[in-house]
């Protein structure tokens, strides 16, 4: 979106978007003009730009994008915040087609593999390119569920977190130290290209953070409800763990209790969470995924990066959208506040949670395929009344002339926040349950990353807003200038008592 495709004639859709791009090398962002004349050929994939004291430049389309460091040419940068159009390299591994609603991974369509694929053959997708065949699939399984035991220091590391730390917290912090235990794969170590020359040294870190990111996540569950850590079970070729072997091994860790040795979850519930973790799996160049290319651009150890990519998930902006639905829905209360509370929406007094999305301008598909998994998941475990204000909730919107121009249709945020909460699943822990499937795309954008040929550490612009050079003035000559006011925390009701007592006469 915003590009200008390869081979699309002026004149077209093309043109106009061209025009709205460059309009923004005319303007400086403040309405003020910079002097730059601009001209497109009539070969859309070629671009003049002429500055006022006579530089020209002409560059070329690099497929459908601009690149901007020509711009540099005639000193001039793109700002562009929160790089809303702005792309920072290229990638093979997913696509998304917001108009049309499509998400494919690897050019498979996102809709086909909910149905017949499984997580761990997606997870060998989008890091691999293909398909697995048999023998791959096996191998793949077998190193990802044998590597899902984690060190006892670890566990102990998660031992000592306070009884009602964040669940997300945990993992961000368990996730970074899990680094520490492998020093041969730490390029700050061995060397900055150690992980781009050896290939088998990278696939194993790869099968290291895939085997122990649920167990890391199934200790923080248990340590938030007070319960001794469940070792996980990897499964074997004479028990094996099904199609569902990750989904069913996390579940497993979660519920199990010591003298039930040979528990193993209900299989709807397995493959429900498997296709979840399917459709969370990848979503593009997120904030969280471009963390990870971001820091992996330092030739920083995978398990930082994948902590740095959770720690941007943990964000309220990006991984807490499900749990901001909950709380919606806790708001509303009963189905029947459910036209009142749309009709504050309208008046911009309450946000509409889980309906549209910034990407999908058409329904998001991940959401048409989590709604028959939801029911699915309902008619199993039981309705809650959280579940009937959602169901109101929806039917009324889509049938709100308000809400279908806007097209704002359920989004993959509605329904999984349902889904994990009739599964039993605290709010806080939604983030991680984000989190577990898609390290997996974080990993697959790592590995491309490190083997980009000619890839370059992340150095963004900016334009700088601060004051012109100034002259230091001694301390004691700067009384006439305006004070400048800082207000400090104040501190605890305790500390204020201290102080209190600390300013009367008898101290």
């Amino acid at each position: 979106r915003g590009y200008i495709r390869s081979g699309e004639k002026m004149g077209s859709r093309g043109e106009r978007r061209m025009h709205m791009m460059l309009g923004h090398l005319r303007d400086n962002g403040a309405g003020e003009k910079r002097g730059l004349k601009v001209s497109e050929t009539s070969a859309v994939r070629k671009v003049k730009m002429e500055t006022d004291d006579g530089k020209v430049l002409e560059t070329y389309l690099d497929g459908d994008a601009l690149v901007a460091g020509d711009l540099a040419k005639v000193n001039i940068v793109s700002l562009d915040p929160g790089l809303a159009n702005t792309a920072i390299g290229k990638s093979g591994i997913s696509f998304i087609d917001g108009e049309a609603g499509r998400l494919t991974y690897r050019g498979y369509p996102i809709e086909v593999l909910a149905e017949k694929s499984t997580f761990l053959e997606v997870a060998f997708l989008l890091l691999n390119g293909e398909l697995p065949n048999r023998d791959q699939f096996v191998h793949f399984q077998d190193k990802v569920m044998s590597h899902t035991y984690v060190h006892q220091d670890l566990t102990n590391l998660i031992r000592n977190f306070r009884y009602d730390a964040h669940p997300m917290g945990m993992f961000v912090s368990a996730m970074a130290a899990l680094g520490t235990f492998y020093p041969d794969a730490n390029p700050a170590l061995q060397g900055a290209e150690v992980l781009v020359n050896d290939k088998a040294l990278r696939d194993k870190q790869v099968f290291r953070i895939l085997g122990k990111a649920p167990t890391i996540a199934a200790c923080a569950y248990r340590h938030r409800i007070g319960r001794p850590y469940n070792s996980p079970n990897p499964g074997s070729r004479t028990n094996p763990w099904g199609p569902h072997a990750y989904a069913s091994s996390f579940l497993t860790m979660l519920d199990r209790f010591d003298i039930e040795g040979d528990y193993k979850p209900h299989p709807k519930l397995a493959r429900a969470l498997d296709v979840l973790f399917i459709l969370h799996a990848e979503h593009g160049l997120n904030c969280s995924t471009a963390a990870v290319r971001h820091i992996s651009s330092a030739r920083t150890d995978p398990y930082t990066c994948i902590s740095g990519a959770a720690g941007a998930l943990y964000g309220p902006f990006h991984g807490g959208a499900n749990e901001a639905v909950l709380r919606m829905l806790e708001r509303i209360g009963d189905k029947a506040n459910v036209p009142a509370f749309l009709e504050r929406v309208k008046n911009r007094e309450e946000k509409l949670m889980g309906f549209g999305h910034r990407v999908y301008k058409n329904f998001d598909p991940r959401s048409r395929i989590l709604k028959s998994y939801a029911y699915e998941v309902f008619d199993l475990v039981g309705y809650q009344p959280l579940i009937e204000v959602a169901k109101e909730l929806e039917r009324v919107a889509l049938q709100d002339p308000f809400f279908v121009k806007r097209k704002l249709y359920p989004n993959v945020d509605f329904y999984s926040g349902l889904i994990y909460r009739s599964l039993g699943f605290p709010t806080d822990f939604f983030p991680v349950l984000f989190a577990l499937p898609r390290v997996v795309g974080w990993l697959a954008h790592w590995v491309e990353s490190l083997e980009t040929k000619g890839a370059k550490i992340m150095r963004p612009k900016q334009v700088y807003t601060g004051s012109p050079v100034r002259q230091y003035v001694p301390m004691a000559e700067r009384w006439g200038e305006a004070p400048l006011t800082v207000n400090y925390p104040t501190g605890t009701a305790a500390s204020r008592r201290r102080e209190i007592s600390f300013q009367h006469p008898h101290n």
